[in-house]
Protein backbone atom coordinates (compact mmCIF):
# COMPACT_ATOMS: atom_id res chain seq x y z
CA UNK A 1 0.00 0.00 0.00
CA UNK A 2 2.84 2.39 0.96
CA UNK A 3 4.66 1.92 -2.17
CA UNK A 4 1.76 2.45 -4.24
CA UNK A 5 0.64 5.50 -2.80
CA UNK A 6 4.52 6.82 -3.23
CA UNK A 7 4.19 5.59 -7.20
CA UNK A 8 0.87 7.93 -7.37
CA UNK A 9 2.04 10.96 -5.58
CA UNK A 10 5.41 11.34 -7.76
CA UNK A 11 2.85 11.34 -11.47
CA UNK A 12 1.23 14.62 -9.01
CA UNK A 13 4.39 15.95 -8.19
CA UNK A 14 5.64 16.17 -12.07
CA UNK A 15 2.06 17.29 -12.84
CA UNK A 16 2.16 20.06 -10.63
CA UNK A 17 5.97 21.40 -11.39
CA UNK A 18 4.94 21.40 -15.44
CA UNK A 19 1.56 23.21 -14.54
CA UNK A 20 4.22 25.69 -12.65
CA UNK A 21 6.49 25.79 -15.30
CA UNK A 22 3.86 26.75 -18.06
CA UNK A 23 2.09 29.27 -15.95
CA UNK A 24 6.01 30.93 -15.58
CA UNK A 25 6.09 30.57 -19.74
CA UNK A 26 2.93 32.35 -20.15
CA UNK A 27 4.12 35.14 -17.77
CA UNK A 28 6.24 38.43 -19.39
CA UNK A 29 8.92 37.97 -17.84
CA UNK A 30 10.21 41.85 -18.56
CA UNK A 31 6.78 42.05 -16.10
CA UNK A 32 8.46 41.25 -13.16
CA UNK A 33 12.00 42.56 -14.39
CA UNK A 34 12.98 44.60 -10.83
CA UNK A 35 14.65 48.32 -12.49
CA UNK A 36 15.08 49.91 -9.06
CA UNK A 37 14.90 49.08 -5.43
CA UNK A 38 14.07 51.51 -3.43
CA UNK A 39 14.77 51.82 0.54
CA UNK A 40 14.20 48.17 -0.14
CA UNK A 41 10.65 48.50 -2.34
CA UNK A 42 11.04 47.22 -5.81
CA UNK A 43 9.69 48.87 -8.75
CA UNK A 44 9.19 46.44 -11.88
CA UNK A 45 9.00 47.23 -15.31
CA UNK A 46 5.08 46.47 -15.07
CA UNK A 47 4.89 49.26 -12.34
CA UNK A 48 6.50 51.61 -14.71
CA UNK A 49 4.01 50.69 -17.69
CA UNK A 50 1.01 51.01 -15.26
CA UNK A 51 2.37 54.43 -14.33
CA UNK A 52 3.38 55.71 -18.28
CA UNK A 53 -0.42 54.74 -19.19
CA UNK A 54 -1.93 56.96 -15.95
CA UNK A 55 0.38 59.74 -16.84
CA UNK A 56 -0.57 59.60 -20.71
CA UNK A 57 -4.16 59.63 -19.21
CA UNK A 58 -4.13 61.91 -17.00
CA UNK A 59 -1.63 64.83 -18.91
CA UNK A 60 -2.27 63.91 -22.65
CA UNK A 61 1.80 63.42 -23.03
CA UNK A 62 3.69 60.82 -23.02
CA UNK A 63 6.66 61.41 -20.46
CA UNK A 64 9.95 59.42 -20.50
CA UNK A 65 10.89 56.34 -18.83
CA UNK A 66 13.25 57.86 -16.33
CA UNK A 67 10.75 60.29 -15.63
CA UNK A 68 8.66 57.98 -14.87
CA UNK A 69 11.33 55.92 -12.90
CA UNK A 70 11.62 59.37 -10.78
CA UNK A 71 7.64 59.67 -9.93
CA UNK A 72 7.55 55.90 -8.60
CA UNK A 73 10.77 56.34 -6.64
CA UNK A 74 9.38 59.93 -4.96
CA UNK A 75 6.18 58.00 -4.06
CA UNK A 76 8.52 55.71 -2.31
CA UNK A 77 10.23 57.60 -0.75
CA UNK A 78 6.90 60.02 0.80
CA UNK A 79 5.05 56.65 1.62
CA UNK A 80 8.09 55.62 3.85
CA UNK A 81 8.41 59.27 5.17
CA UNK A 82 4.97 58.93 5.97
CA UNK A 83 5.25 55.71 8.31
CA UNK A 84 7.95 57.50 10.11
CA UNK A 85 5.70 59.80 11.40
CA UNK A 86 1.92 57.79 11.30
CA UNK A 87 0.60 59.11 8.07
CA UNK A 88 -0.52 55.67 6.46
CA UNK A 89 -4.18 56.39 4.59
CA UNK A 90 -6.06 53.24 5.51
CA UNK A 91 -7.94 51.38 2.79
CA UNK A 92 -11.07 52.93 3.52
CA UNK A 93 -9.36 56.54 2.91
CA UNK A 94 -8.34 55.58 -0.51
CA UNK A 95 -11.38 54.53 -1.80
CA UNK A 96 -13.00 57.08 -0.39
CA UNK A 97 -10.56 59.21 -2.41
CA UNK A 98 -11.44 57.46 -5.31
CA UNK A 99 -15.07 57.49 -4.90
CA UNK A 100 -14.61 61.30 -5.11
CA UNK A 101 -12.84 61.74 -7.77
CA UNK A 102 -15.78 59.86 -9.62
CA UNK A 103 -17.81 62.31 -8.27
CA UNK A 104 -16.52 65.16 -9.11
CA UNK A 105 -16.32 63.67 -13.15
CA UNK A 106 -19.79 63.09 -12.73
CA UNK A 107 -20.00 59.47 -12.78
CA UNK A 108 -19.87 56.05 -10.81
CA UNK A 109 -17.01 54.47 -9.45
CA UNK A 110 -17.84 51.50 -11.27
CA UNK A 111 -17.56 53.81 -14.85
CA UNK A 112 -13.97 55.31 -13.67
CA UNK A 113 -12.92 51.77 -13.07
CA UNK A 114 -14.23 50.72 -16.52
CA UNK A 115 -12.36 53.75 -18.10
CA UNK A 116 -9.22 53.39 -16.50
CA UNK A 117 -9.45 49.66 -17.31
CA UNK A 118 -10.46 50.29 -21.38
CA UNK A 119 -7.15 52.81 -21.08
CA UNK A 120 -4.86 49.61 -19.88
CA UNK A 121 -4.48 50.91 -16.31
CA UNK A 122 -5.71 48.97 -13.05
CA UNK A 123 -8.03 50.84 -10.92
CA UNK A 124 -5.04 50.29 -8.50
CA UNK A 125 -2.45 52.14 -10.03
CA UNK A 126 -4.32 55.41 -9.54
CA UNK A 127 -5.01 54.70 -5.99
CA UNK A 128 -1.03 53.95 -5.50
CA UNK A 129 -0.99 57.74 -6.90
CA UNK A 130 -3.95 58.82 -4.67
CA UNK A 131 -2.32 57.57 -1.46
CA UNK A 132 1.49 58.82 -2.06
CA UNK A 133 -0.30 62.25 -3.05
CA UNK A 134 -2.35 62.06 0.36
CA UNK A 135 0.84 61.20 2.59
CA UNK A 136 2.39 63.89 0.82
CA UNK A 137 0.22 66.48 1.12
CA UNK A 138 -0.34 65.91 5.20
CA UNK A 139 3.29 65.60 5.55
CA UNK A 140 4.31 68.90 4.19
CA UNK A 141 0.97 71.00 6.01
CA UNK A 142 1.91 69.33 8.89
CA UNK A 143 5.75 69.41 9.45
CA UNK A 144 5.80 72.64 7.79
CA UNK A 145 2.60 74.49 9.13
CA UNK A 146 4.43 77.74 10.07
CA UNK A 147 6.43 78.09 7.45
CA UNK A 148 3.60 78.14 4.70
CA UNK A 149 1.68 81.09 6.64
CA UNK A 150 1.54 83.51 4.40
CA UNK A 151 1.39 87.04 6.08
CA UNK A 152 -1.55 89.35 5.58
CA UNK A 153 1.13 92.49 5.01
CA UNK A 154 3.09 90.90 2.57
CA UNK A 155 -0.29 89.58 0.85
CA UNK A 156 -1.43 93.47 0.90
CA UNK A 157 1.87 94.46 -0.37
CA UNK A 158 1.84 92.82 -3.04
CA UNK A 159 -2.22 93.55 -4.01
CA UNK A 160 -0.77 97.17 -4.14
CA UNK A 161 1.84 96.67 -5.98
CA UNK A 162 -0.21 95.42 -8.46
CA UNK A 163 -2.13 98.34 -9.81
CA UNK A 164 -2.88 99.56 -6.36
CA UNK A 165 -6.27 97.31 -6.08
CA UNK A 166 -8.23 97.85 -3.00
CA UNK A 167 -7.91 94.76 -0.53
CA UNK A 168 -11.59 95.00 0.82
CA UNK A 169 -14.75 96.02 -0.34
CA UNK A 170 -17.88 96.15 2.25
CA UNK A 171 -20.20 93.44 2.43
CA UNK A 172 -23.04 91.46 4.79
CA UNK A 173 -22.01 89.09 7.23
CA UNK A 174 -24.74 86.56 8.19
CA UNK A 175 -25.28 84.93 11.25
CA UNK A 176 -27.98 82.08 10.50
CA UNK A 177 -29.04 78.73 11.62
CA UNK A 178 -30.64 76.45 9.79
CA UNK A 179 -33.77 74.42 10.60
CA UNK A 180 -35.52 71.06 9.15
CA UNK A 181 -39.01 69.72 9.44
CA UNK A 182 -38.04 66.25 9.04
CA UNK A 183 -40.18 63.99 6.14
CA UNK A 184 -39.77 60.35 5.88
CA UNK A 185 -39.07 59.20 3.05
CA UNK A 186 -42.15 57.43 0.80
CA UNK A 187 -44.38 59.99 3.08
CA UNK A 188 -47.51 60.87 0.84
CA UNK A 189 -48.05 64.34 -0.69
CA UNK A 190 -50.56 64.96 1.71
CA UNK A 191 -48.16 64.51 4.88
CA UNK A 192 -45.69 67.36 3.32
CA UNK A 193 -48.68 69.38 2.41
CA UNK A 194 -49.53 69.12 6.17
CA UNK A 195 -45.90 69.65 7.34
CA UNK A 196 -45.17 72.89 4.77
CA UNK A 197 -48.89 74.18 7.04
CA UNK A 198 -46.80 73.46 10.07
CA UNK A 199 -43.93 75.50 8.59
CA UNK A 200 -45.71 78.91 7.88
CA UNK A 201 -47.85 78.43 11.11
CA UNK A 202 -44.00 78.12 12.77
CA UNK A 203 -42.97 81.53 10.78
CA UNK A 204 -45.49 83.26 12.33
CA UNK A 205 -44.67 82.93 15.77
CA UNK A 206 -41.12 82.75 15.56
CA UNK A 207 -39.19 86.50 16.50
CA UNK A 208 -35.99 85.76 17.28
CA UNK A 209 -32.94 83.14 17.49
CA UNK A 210 -33.32 82.41 21.12
CA UNK A 211 -37.37 81.44 20.23
CA UNK A 212 -36.31 79.46 16.78
CA UNK A 213 -33.94 77.75 19.54
CA UNK A 214 -36.50 77.02 22.23
CA UNK A 215 -39.42 76.05 19.98
CA UNK A 216 -37.51 73.21 17.59
CA UNK A 217 -35.14 71.70 20.22
CA UNK A 218 -38.46 70.75 22.38
CA UNK A 219 -40.83 70.09 18.91
CA UNK A 220 -40.23 65.96 17.86
CA UNK A 221 -39.31 65.46 14.48
CA UNK A 222 -37.57 68.79 13.66
CA UNK A 223 -34.16 69.95 14.53
CA UNK A 224 -31.98 73.28 14.78
CA UNK A 225 -28.34 73.14 13.70
CA UNK A 226 -25.77 75.24 14.84
CA UNK A 227 -25.53 78.70 13.44
CA UNK A 228 -23.36 79.61 10.87
CA UNK A 229 -22.16 82.42 9.54
CA UNK A 230 -21.41 83.71 5.70
CA UNK A 231 -19.81 86.37 3.91
CA UNK A 232 -21.92 87.88 0.89
CA UNK A 233 -19.04 86.23 -1.07
CA UNK A 234 -19.61 83.02 0.82
CA UNK A 235 -23.41 83.07 -0.74
CA UNK A 236 -24.98 82.91 -4.22
CA UNK A 237 -27.02 85.70 -5.50
CA UNK A 238 -30.47 84.62 -4.59
CA UNK A 239 -30.36 83.27 -1.45
CA UNK A 240 -28.37 86.78 -0.43
CA UNK A 241 -31.27 88.48 -1.69
CA UNK A 242 -33.86 85.96 0.52
CA UNK A 243 -31.99 86.79 3.85
CA UNK A 244 -31.84 90.69 2.94
CA UNK A 245 -35.22 90.52 2.65
CA UNK A 246 -36.20 88.26 5.96
CA UNK A 247 -36.23 90.54 9.45
CA UNK A 248 -33.65 89.75 11.90
CA UNK A 249 -35.01 86.84 14.04
CA UNK A 250 -37.69 85.45 11.52
CA UNK A 251 -37.74 82.29 9.46
CA UNK A 252 -37.12 81.98 5.39
CA UNK A 253 -39.84 81.02 3.74
CA UNK A 254 -40.02 76.85 3.85
CA UNK A 255 -38.23 74.37 1.42
CA UNK A 256 -38.78 71.19 0.12
CA UNK A 257 -35.23 69.28 -0.01
CA UNK A 258 -34.02 65.45 0.28
CA UNK A 259 -34.47 65.99 4.46
CA UNK A 260 -37.87 67.77 4.36
CA UNK A 261 -38.75 70.67 5.12
CA UNK A 262 -36.15 73.31 5.42
CA UNK A 263 -35.85 77.07 6.90
CA UNK A 264 -33.34 79.51 8.10
CA UNK A 265 -34.00 81.85 11.13
CA UNK A 266 -31.30 84.86 10.90
CA UNK A 267 -29.62 85.63 13.42
CA UNK A 268 -28.04 88.99 12.72
CA UNK A 269 -26.99 90.82 9.32
CA UNK A 270 -24.34 93.46 9.84
CA UNK A 271 -22.49 95.17 6.81
CA UNK A 272 -18.59 93.98 7.22
CA UNK A 273 -14.97 93.87 5.26
CA UNK A 274 -14.56 91.12 2.73
CA UNK A 275 -11.69 90.33 0.63
CA UNK A 276 -11.45 91.29 -2.49
CA UNK A 277 -11.66 88.81 -5.04
CA UNK A 278 -7.72 90.20 -6.40
CA UNK A 279 -6.54 89.30 -2.39
CA UNK A 280 -7.67 86.14 -2.40
CA UNK A 281 -5.83 85.28 -5.85
CA UNK A 282 -2.88 86.77 -4.32
CA UNK A 283 -2.70 84.77 -1.07
CA UNK A 284 -3.51 81.60 -2.72
CA UNK A 285 -0.43 82.22 -5.39
CA UNK A 286 2.22 83.15 -2.53
CA UNK A 287 0.70 80.20 -0.68
CA UNK A 288 1.43 77.63 -3.45
CA UNK A 289 4.47 79.04 -4.35
CA UNK A 290 5.91 78.98 -0.39
CA UNK A 291 4.38 74.99 -0.38
CA UNK A 292 5.91 73.72 -3.94
CA UNK A 293 9.72 75.13 -2.79
CA UNK A 294 9.23 74.07 0.55
CA UNK A 295 7.95 70.66 -0.49
CA UNK A 296 10.77 70.25 -3.18
CA UNK A 297 13.40 71.00 -0.63
CA UNK A 298 11.98 68.31 1.89
CA UNK A 299 12.10 65.41 -1.12
CA UNK A 300 14.85 66.41 -2.61
CA UNK A 301 16.72 65.94 1.25
CA UNK A 302 14.77 62.46 1.57
CA UNK A 303 16.01 61.88 -1.56
CA UNK A 304 19.26 61.98 -0.75
CA UNK A 305 19.27 59.72 2.54
CA UNK A 306 17.48 57.14 0.65
CA UNK A 307 18.84 53.78 -0.43
CA UNK A 308 18.25 53.80 -4.27
CA UNK A 309 19.66 50.84 -6.62
CA UNK A 310 19.43 50.89 -10.14
CA UNK A 311 19.24 47.10 -11.73
CA UNK A 312 20.28 46.14 -15.15
CA UNK A 313 21.39 49.75 -16.01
Amino acid sequence: MRARSMTTALPLFRLLLVLAALFLAGTPSRAQNIVVMVNGDPITDFDIDQRSKLDLLTTQKTPSRQEVINELIDDRVKLKEGKKYGVDPGVSDINQSFEGMAQRMRITTDQLTKSLEVKGVRPETLKARMKSEMVWTSLVRGRFKEKLMVGERDVAQAVQAQAGDKLQIEGTEYKMQPIVLIVPRGSSPAFQETRMKEAEQYRSRVASCEEANSLFRSTPNATIRESVTKTTAELPEALRKVLDDTPIGHLTAPEVTKAGIEMVVLCSRKPTMIDTPKKREVREKMYQEKYEKTQKAYLDELRKAAMIEYRNR
